[in-house]
């Protein structure tokens, strides 16, 4: 059956969804979180990655569910590198699990208990739920991020990470240099630079405090791998001591989720000890 049939077919049956459901108030809090399955797309040694995200549908209330019966991945869980750090609203792409080449129809399913709601998502290498977040049919590909100016540069949803170690009373300097191939397919672009990030808590025991959790992204020259270089700058303060992991996502003119499409967008996670 054609791809653009299959697309019809799906984006009727959204809109039919919409359509049926009654209309409901949004919720501050007390509501439930459901994991989100975003697709699946296989990697260069011949292993596969499944795109996981999520959906808090409290506007307000941001949840920490630790690894175990109330957040976990199934079979080989309950810890399979999923946030325990929900913030509020739909949040795309926000990690992956890579699973081997053999792993054919199997399937894994995520629990997410929030507020006594239980949710639980199927996550497999369904043919229809394959994604291509490296580029998208217009030739956008995703911006990349490195810790250094020399690099590594690395785009795309699985992301690269590094580690740091820092104490409670000592903010964490954090930069970024970023590149992007300034390509869009909306009519009118955003004003700005082609890359914006943002930064959050994935996991950690405590708070965190970014002096800006969407610091301006600089325009630098520097040798990158795209038409577009620049410098994002920040720091993050603990409120305890304890392992983090703070996740930044670097979106071009595409915006959050790629607007549907799956690209274009590029995960990182910063792994930090604190004493």
């Amino acid at each position: 059956m054609p791809r653009i049939f299959l697309i019809g077919i799906a984006l009727l049956s959204a809109m039919w969804a919409q359509s049926s459901l009654p209309f409901e108030p949004a919720h501050d809090s007390g509501q439930s979180i459901t994991g989100a399955f975003e697709g699946w797309f296989p990697n260069p040694d011949g292993t596969f990655s499944l795109l996981l995200g999520y959906y808090n549908r409290n506007q307000k209330q941001t949840i920490d569910i630790l690894p175990g019966p109330d957040n976990r991945i199934e079979p080989d869980g309950p810890d399979r590198g999923q946030p325990t750090h929900f913030l509020p609203g739909r949040q795309w792409g926000v990690f992956t699990i890579t699973v081997p080449r053999d792993f054919g129809e199997k399937k894994l399913t995520w629990t997410i208990v929030a507020n006594g709601k239980t949710a639980v998502i199927p996550v497999s290498l369904h043919p229809q739920y394959e994604v291509q977040p490296f580029m998208e049919a217009s030739g956008n590909t995703p911006p990349f991020i490195a810790f250094s100016e020399s690099g590594p540069f690395v785009q795309g949803p699985r992301g690269q990470s590094m580690e740091l170690t820092t104490t409670v009373s000592t903010p964490v300097n954090i930069a970024l240099w970023l590149a992007d191939d300034a390509k869009s397919t909306l009519t009118a672009r955003p004003p700005g630079p082609p890359v914006t990030i943002a930064w959050s808590k994935f996991r950690g025991p405590g708070e965190v405090t970014f002096s800006s959790d969407r610091p301006p992204v600089e325009k630098s020259e520097f040798k990158a791998p795209a038409i577009f270089s620049g410098i994002a700058k920040t720091t993050a303060k603990f409120s305890e001591p304890g392992e983090y992991i703070l996740r930044v996502v670097a979106n071009d003119w595409s915006g959050d989720g790629g607007r549907g499409f799956q690209c274009c967008w590029s995960n990182a996670q910063m792994k930090v000890t604190v004493k």
